[in-house]
Order: structure tokens, then C-alpha cells, then sequence
């Protein structure tokens, strides 16, 4: 099968269109041909590997040293299951999935960057939600599973006021959705030219961080989501870290390790599904275009996800 192999950190030049061994289920495991996947900050992380030394050895103790493990990066799968182990009792040949390969920081699973990957039936792997392309549902387990980590962390009341730092991104439009489906009354940070975007997905007000004194729009809130962590900062995120009410909170996606349980990806499934939850994709590339996928995502600009056709 074709796939695209990290052969080692650093630049994109590293990603290459191999061919490669078509993987087999084992009994508990379902075979899925993809039909799409994305490329998230997260995978742009893990192939740059230049994180300083304390976060980038402890990178290299979870991925592999010098380059990755499994060669193929890649978590987000959706696809057509075409074959499953003796024990799979879930799910059918010929249905339409959509995945994500982890469901806790030490059970995770790379390879979507492929023709195919075998996963786990009881991992985050669900039927695709009938409203949606193949292209759309790769476009919610990562920014899904992301902000409703981010939102795990509060209490939000109706009317509440919340910020979101990087509210155009891919966490970033889902935390808006998903904390509008709480009453929250939200307030997004982003270029000016994805405001139209934003209101569309529910947003209160906005703030465009490239104006000069952007600071001076802020109000106090309940809670101010960082959905970008240390990768961007700003005199308007860091005055944005103490426009708190008394009893406010700053939560940035960088603190602690964020989970991806099961109940959470299915409910980001059900919300879709009620078309409660709208994907955002900036940008759709080839398998083959790779490495120019990378790059965009590594530009730090990107709209929503960037998704791979296979």
C-alpha cells in the first residue's frame, strides 16, 4: 500500500511516499481502507522534533529517538471497513467509520497517513455520521477531542463570559461550538479576516489580534481558553491570561495531558450527527502533496483543519 514515512525529525523533506506492507487485523482489530485523514499541529509537532531538551526528550521517550517508532504518522482515520479480526462483534464489512488512534496518553496509535490502518474495535472508532463526507468527519476527532478537554475544565453557567485565544483553528472552532451548546457567552481571538467564520459558528464578539492595542478590547471573563499554548503569544494574550472575574480561570491547551476518552468522541459524533457541530477544513491535499500539507499547517495561519484525500 502507499503511505508516507517520517524517516526522521526535522524538516518536511523527511516525509516520503513509500510503499509499504498492507497491515493485517489481529483478532480484536478492524482493517480500514481510508479514504481521508488530517494534519494536525500536533503532527507537525512530532516531525519538527525541536522542542528544548527537557520536552524534547520526553517526546522522543513517547514517539522514538531520532525519528519515530512507527514511521507513519498520522491519527485521524475515515474510511470503509474492509475487514475485520474473528472477534469483532461491532462492526461490519463495508461500513462507514471515522477514528481517532488514541483513547488515553499511553494507548495511541499512529499509521493515518496511509491507505490503510488496523485499530482496536473498543478504541475511539465509530460509524461516520450519514450528514457528513469522508473529508468532514477527519475534520472533528482532533479539534473535538481537544476542546472538550479544554471545556472538561470548567463550569460554565449560562451567560457566562468566555475568551478563546486561537478561536479560527482547528480546537478552536470546536470550543466555540461546543461551549455556545453551554449557554457560554463567547468572546473569539483571531485575524479579523475569519471573523465572518467565527459569528457563523456562534461567536458573541470578537477581537482581531493583529490591530494595534488589541488589549484594550478586552472585557473580564468567567474563563479564557488558550487554545494555541506556548507555539504564540501576544501582548494581548498574555494581558488576556488576567482579564478574570474573582473567581475566573486560564486553561491552556498546554496544561496537563490531554485526555481522549471514548464517552467524549462519541458525543462528539452524536452532536454532528444532530448537526449541532459543523466541521471547519481550510485546505484539502492529496496523499502525495504531503509534505506541502506540513508546510501550510506549519505556517501557524491555518482555518479549521487540514485534511489528506487518499
Amino acid at each position: 500500500m502507499k503511505a508516507i514515512e517520517c524517516l526522521k525529525y526535522g524538516d518536511v523533506d523527511n516525509l516520503v511516499l513509500s510503499q509499504v506492507k498492507k497491515p493485517t487485523p489481529k483478532a480484536n482489530e478492524v482493517l480500514i481502507k481510508i479514504r481521508a485523514t488530517s494534519v494536525t499541529t500536533s503532527d507537525v509537532l512530532i516531525r519538527r522534533m525541536d522542542e528544548s531538551f527537557v520536552p524534547k526528550l520526553i517526546l522522543q521517550l513517547i514517539f522514538g529517538f531520532g525519528r519515530p517508532r512507527n514511521l507513519i504518522l498520522g491519527m485521524v482515520s475515515a474510511g470503509i471497513l474492509e475487514a475485520k479480526g474473528r472477534d469483532v462483534t461491532l462492526f461490519e464489512i463495508g461500513d462507514e467509520v471515522f477514528a481517532y488512534g488514541a483513547i488515553s496518553p499511553t494507548k495511541h496509535r499512529f499509521g493515518s497517513y496511509a491507505e490503510y490502518i488496523c485499530l482496536p474495535e473498543d478504541w475511539n472508532l465509530a460509524l461516520k455520521p450519514v450528514n457528513l463526507s469522508f473529508e468532514e468527519a477527519a475534520a472533528i476527532p482532533y479539534g473535538g477531542l481537544l476542546a472538550s478537554h479544554l471545556l472538561k475544565k470548567t463550569s460554565i453557567n449560562k451567560g457566562d463570559k468566555i475568551l478563546i485565544y486561537g478561536a479560527s483553528g482547528s480546537i478552536g472552532t470546536m470550543a466555540i461550538q461546543l461551549a455556545k451548546l453551554r449557554g457560554a457567552h463567547v468572546t473569539s481571538v483571531c485575524s479579523g479576516r475569519n471573523f465572518e467564520l467565527v459569528k457563523s459558528l456562534g461567536s458573541d464578539r470578537m477581537i482581531d489580534y493583529t490591530i494595534e492595542n488589541a488589549e484594550t478590547k478586552l472585557e473580564t471573563y468567567k474563563y479564557v481558553l488558550d487554545a494555541v499554548g506556548h507555539s504564540k503569544s501576544s501582548i494581548l494574550k498574555e494581558k488576556s491570561k488576567k482579564a478574570l472575574t474573582s473567581s475566573g480561570k486560564y486553561i491552556s491547551i498546554d496544561h496537563g495531558t490531554p485526555s481522549t476518552p471514548k464517552e467524549v468522541f462519541f458525543n462528539l459524533k452524536s452532536l454532528a450527527e444532530q448537526e449541532k457541530l459543523r466541521p471547519v477544513i481550510d485546505r484539502i491535499y492529496s496523499l502525495e502533496e504531503m509534505a506541502e500539507a506540513h508546510k501550510y499547517v506549519e505556517m501557524g495561519h491555518k482555518i479549521g483543519n487540514v485534511v489528506i484525500t487518499i
